[in-house]
C-alpha cells in the first residue's frame, strides 16, 4: 500500500485545509476569516466538510483512509446518525461507509453547556474498485467535522485535471449546510451541482447565514464562475437586526462579493416557506416540550405586532430583497432575484411538512436543489 500526502490538489470544496497534531482539518472558511469568528456556532459549521471532497486519478482497486470524525451528541434527544462518506468512480456512485466513534462533543441544549472527549482515528476501506486509471471522488460527510489524517491505495495517486466545469460558489443557512439531509451528494446544493454540472463550493453554514463582512470578504477572495447568496431565515431566527440595519447589510455584503467579483453572474436567493416564521419574528428556540418528549422541533417567539417597528420575518425579509435587487440590477445587469417560494412554498409544506419545524427532510432537499437547477442555471445563472 502506499500513503499520499493529503494536500490541497487533491481536495476540492474547501477554502483552507489546516495541518493539525491528528490530522489535516478541511475548512470552508479561511484563517483569516475564522480569527474574527464571534461564537462556537460558526466555528463549528464551517469545519464541517459540506460539499468538500477528495478527488484524484488512481488505478487503484483499493482505497483506505484513515479520519477522525467529530460525534456531535445533544443531551435528551436521539442519537445523531454517523456522517456518510460516498465514494464516486468516474462519476458514479460506487459506494458509502461511516465510522462509528471518534471525538466526541456532548452538548446540553438547555444550558449549551458542551463537553469534549477525545476518541480515536478510524479506517474508511473501499475494495473492488476497477483496476483501470480512473477519477476517484470521495466526499465527506456534511454535517461531521472531519480530520483526514492518512490516504492509501495499492496504486499510485496523482491529482485531477480540472473538469473544466464552471465552479458555483454559494452561501446559505442550515438549509443550505444540508441539515436533516442523509448523505453529502443528498444536500440540495450538491443535487443541484449535479444537474447543472457546476463543480460546488457550498460555504453553507448551520445558523450563520448572517451577512458577516469576513464571509463576504471569503466569497470576495474566491475564485467563481457563478454565485448565489441565499438571505433571510438565519437573521429572523436569530432576531440579530432590524429593517433599518438589515438593508445596508445585504448592500455592503453584495458590494463586498462585487469588490473580486464585478461581473460574474450573482443570484440573492430569499427565504423558503417556514410557517413558524413567515409572520412572526424571532427569536426562535429549541421547542421545551419536543425536547421533553425526547424530539428536536423549533418554534418562534416573537411578537408579530412588533413587525411595524422594524422586526423581520420572512415576508418582511423577501419583500426587501426584492426591492434591493431591483434597485441595484439596474445597474449591476448580472444581478438576479430568486424568490424562495418558488423552491418550496405554502403548497409545498402540505405536501412535504418540514420535520422540525424549520429544516427540509430528505426527499425535499431533492425538490428544492432539482428547483434550484431548472430557475437558477437555466435562467439567471445562466
Amino acid at each position: 500500500m502506499l500513503t499520499t500526502p493529503i494536500t490541497a490538489d487533491l481536495v476540492r470544496g474547501a477554502l483552507d485545509l489546516e495541518s493539525t497534531e491528528r490530522g489535516v482539518l478541511p475548512h470552508r472558511l479561511p484563517a483569516r476569516a475564522r480569527q474574527q469568528i464571534p461564537d462556537g456556532q460558526l466555528t463549528m459549521a464551517e469545519s464541517q466538510p459540506s460539499g468538500v471532497r477528495l478527488v484524484f486519478r488512481t488505478a487503484a482497486s483499493l482505497v483506505e483512509l484513515d479520519v477522525l470524525a467529530t460525534k456531535r451528541v445533544f443531551a435528551g434527544t436521539p442519537p445523531r446518525p454517523d456522517g456518510v462518506y460516498e465514494l464516486f468512480v468516474d462519476g458514479r456512485r460506487s459506494g458509502q461507509a461511516s465510522v462509528p466513534d471518534g471525538d466526541t462533543i456532548s452538548v446540553d441544549l438547555a444550558t449549551g453547556a458542551a463537553r469534549h472527549e477525545p476518541g480515536p482515528v478510524r479506517t474508511l476501506r473501499f475494495d473492488g474498485l476497477p483496476g483501470h486509471e480512473k477519477t476517484v471522488e470521495i466526499w465527506l460527510p456534511h454535517n461531521e467535522t472531519t480530520r483526514l489524517v492518512a490516504l492509501r491505495t495499492d496504486a499510485s495517486v496523482h491529482s485531477a485535471q480540472s473538469s473544466g466545469r464552471r465552479t458555483w460558489l454559494h452561501h446559505g443557512s442550515s438549509i443550505s449546510h444540508g441539515s436533516n439531509a442523509t448523505t453529502p451528494t443528498g444536500t440540495w446544493p450538491a443535487t443541484a451541482a449535479a444537474l447543472a454540472g457546476v463543480d460546488l463550493v457550498n460555504l453553507g453554514f448551520s445558523g450563520s447565514a448572517l451577512l458577516d463582512p469576513f464571509t463576504a470578504r471569503a466569497m470576495r477572495d474566491t475564485a467563481a464562475d457563478v454565485i448565489s447568496v441565499k438571505i433571510g431565515i438565519n437573521i429572523v431566527n436569530a432576531d440579530l437586526m432590524r429593517l433599518r440595519a438589515f438593508g445596508p447589510a445585504v448592500h455592503g455584503f453584495l458590494d463586498t462579493i462585487r469588490e473580486g467579483h464585478p461581473a460574474t453572474p450573482l443570484l440573492v436567493v430569499s427565504p423558503i416557506h417556514c410557517p413558524i416564521h413567515e409572520h412572526t419574528p424571532g427569536p426562535g428556540e429549541f421547542d421545551p416540550e419536543a425536547l421533553r418528549e425526547g424530539k428536536v422541533r423549533f418554534r418562534a417567539t416573537g411578537d408579530p405586532t412588533e413587525t411595524a417597528s422594524g422586526k423581520l420575518t420572512l415576508t418582511v425579509i423577501r419583500e426587501e430583497l426584492a426591492r434591493i435587487v431591483k434597485e441595484r440590477s439596474a445597474a449591476d445587469p448580472n444581478l438576479r432575484y430568486l424568490d424562495g417560494l418558488e423552491l418550496y412554498g405554502e403548497a409545498d409544506h402540505a405536501e412535504l411538512p418540514l420535520p422540525d419545524a424549520l429544516h427540509p427532510d430528505a426527499a425535499t432537499h431533492r425538490l428544492i436543489g432539482e428547483r434550484f437547477a431548472r430557475l437558477a442555471f437555466d435562467a439567471a445563472l445562466a
